[in-house]
């Protein structure tokens, strides 16, 4: 199926975001970041992804030195000194804690890239599709642009109604493919984004709409810097998906936080993806990822903070710890498969 970049029209009402006074309700800093997630191990659950990966639980992540703090920072990384042959390791975390509406800002100064790779920082409820998926940052090898996609049960569209920057693409959300926004900013993702400092993203969910916002580091607003976000004057969204076309309480619920730095897979390690980006490296995306180590130096999230803010009158309504907080649906990860040229080829494993 085609994921085509090119703009649909009727994009002429702009849809104003919420001004609803936020008050922030959650943090996730170098305090605190990795007690507030749980992890995904691949000797309990297999990568839904087939990726080439393994992802370790805390004591053997901590062990191997893939996650560490510093005084501002909490950083995720994965190997880059074995040889594998059955998947590098890295690691993949899911939030002990279910939210349901907010703003959330992510502060952000580096996000992996390279080769190989393919990292997502996203939101999923507990029963895929029927509470929805909802990729922020996503991408694979050395893209220079995010894409944002939505995985719902079937009657959800993205609207043509609304502005936003990016470009859309396919527009039914259900299941898999999904839809999605092509963000179309070259400093959206991997090594334009770290050389550049990084950024804020900024998730607004509520019954209007979701949307999303990328800010470069030169260029977030001052009310985020004060902790005090009132999204006025930021302008459009880079994506936005619209009640008009989809019924946010419906499709969106009891949503956890997800990082993770995947390899390969049924995306980034699919023929033509691999051939129309790295072929010049390795043959194929496995003897690259298992043979050089050394490229995956800059494959490592660092997260400044990441801010929760919920409407003032409904804090305690809109999150919660999950008694016994999941992980992700195995087949919960959306597989997006760019073909080279002004289009892009999505498809993905059966749900």
């Amino acid at each position: 199926m085609s994921f085509s970049l090119s703009k649909l029209t009727g994009l002429a009402v702009l849809i104003t975001p919420s001004l609803a006074t936020y008050t922030l309700s959650d943090e996730y800093n170098s305090t605190n970041f990795f007690d507030k997630f749980n992890f995904w191990d691949t000797n309990v659950n297999a990568d839904p992804t087939k990726g080439f990966v393994k992802y370790l639980p805390r004591d053997q992540a901590e062990q191997a030195g893939l996650i560490s703090t510093t005084g501002t920072n909490a950083i995720m990384r994965v190997d880059n000194t074995s040889y594998p042959q059955d998947g590098r390791a890295s690691v993949r975390v899911q939030s002990n804690t279910v939210y349901n509406q907010g703003l959330f800002l992510l502060d952000l100064d580096h996000m992996p890239h390279g080769c190989g790779t393919w990292p997502a920082f996203w939101m999923v409820g507990p029963d895929w599709p029927k509470h929805g998926e909802l990729d922020i940052i996503e991408n694979v090898h050395e893209a220079s642009s995010d894409l944002v996609t939505l995985h719902t049960d079937n009657g959800c569209n993205l609207a043509k109604t609304g502005a936003f920057t990016g470009k859309p693409g396919n527009t039914n959300c259900a299941y898999q493919p999904g839809c999605g926004v092509d963000a179309a900013n070259p400093n959206s993702y991997g090594i334009n984004f770290n050389n550049n400092g990084g950024g804020v993203y900024a998730t607004e969910w509520n019954s209007d709409a979701l949307s999303i916002w990328f800010f470069p580091r030169d260029a977030i607003p001052a009310d985020i810097s004060a902790g005090a976000p009132t999204l006025a004057g930021w302008g459009p969204p880079m994506a936005q998906f619209y009640k008009s076309g989809c019924n946010i309480d419906q499709y969106f619920a009891d949503m956890q936080i997800v990082f993770n730095i995947d390899f390969c897979g049924e995306w980034a390690g699919e023929a033509n993806v691999w051939g129309a980006s790295c072929s010049q490296k390795a043959a194929t995306c496995e003897q690259w990822v298992s043979g050089t180590p050394s490229a995956f130096t800059a494959a490592y999230w660092s997260v400044r903070t990441l801010k929760v803010y919920t409407e003032t009158a409904d804090v305690a309504a809109h999150n919660s710890t999950a008694a016994n907080p999941k992980l992700a649906a195995p087949n919960a990860l959306f597989v997006e498969k760019p073909a080279s040229g002004p289009a892009a080829e999505v498809s993905s494993s059966d749900p």
